[in-house]
């Protein structure tokens, strides 16, 4: 049997059960991901993974194993606490709030040390237990890029600035564990943008710990605080 992602994840139970009688292969954009199927010898359900889990969802690995699996599929995949991550592709909404903030962003530094990018780009940062962790972001500005450029032509340092557009798949993700990561690897300002309620949340964190916190809705006009002058108003910022 053949089912989509979305499908697989709205009714799991179901098909979890129907596994132990025959294959469940799961795609998503019309491609094969992954496979469940009966484990005969043991008598029980086993996932079998051909690339990774569906999208939202962690999968325990070792860093090793990221990377093995990053170098070998065009698949967009993060790497936080020891879980993998699957990036769904991001819908209209999303992309139109990244959008306008890029071009915002590419004016304001333009001329300066300072250098936005945007995803899929791997930063790779590493927590103080020496964990190490692989991440893209939605956008972010980097000032340090010529002293941290890897000969592979990767980044090897820590933006200062970081921002998440929120999609129903990520919230948790980007609210919570991203939150706790950029806190504790050095990045000065997080951005969390949540296009359904038109909203802006922005921290700055200094010492591993959360230095200021200020929320921006509406008609509001959202202020960085490590960037003088660097301001966003929200009402040009969501698709309407």
């Amino acid at each position: 049997m053949i089912v989509n992602s979305t499908e697989l994840q709205n009714n799991f139970g179901k098909y979890l059960m129907m596994a132990a009688y025959e294959d469940i292969v799961i795609t998503r954009n019309g491609t094969e991901i992954a496979r469940l199927t009966t484990k005969q010898q043991e008598n029980q359900i086993n996932w079998v993974h051909e690339r990774m889990p569906i999208e939202g969802y962690g999968q325990k690995a070792t860093y090793d194993e990221f990377l093995r699996l990053r170098s070998e599929t065009e698949e967009r995949y993060e790497y936080i606490d020891g879980e993998i991550y699957l990036l769904s592709s991001p819908k209209t909404a999303h992309q139109y709030a990244v959008t306008r903030l890029i071009a915002l962003f590419h004016n304001f530094f333009e001329g300066t040390d300072c250098t936005p990018f945007v995803a899929p780009y791997d930063i790779e940062l590493m927590k103080p237990s020496g964990e190490m962790n692989m991440v893209q972001p939605d956008l972010m500005v980097i000032c340090d890029l010529d002293e941290h450029l890897g000969a592979d032509d990767y980044y090897k340092g820590v933006p200062s600035l970081v921002v998440e557009v929120l999609s129903k798949s990520t919230r948790k993700k980007d609210l919570l564990i991203k939150a706790d990561l950029y806190r504790q690897t050095g990045v000065q300002e997080y951005w969390i943008v949540n296009p359904e309620n038109r909203q802006i949340i922005i921290y700055q964190f200094e010492d591993q710990d959360i230095k200021e916190m200020v929320s921006f809705s509406s008609e509001d006009t959202a202020k960085s605080f490590i960037f003088d002058e660097l301001e966003i108003e929200l009402r040009g910022l969501f698709k309407k």
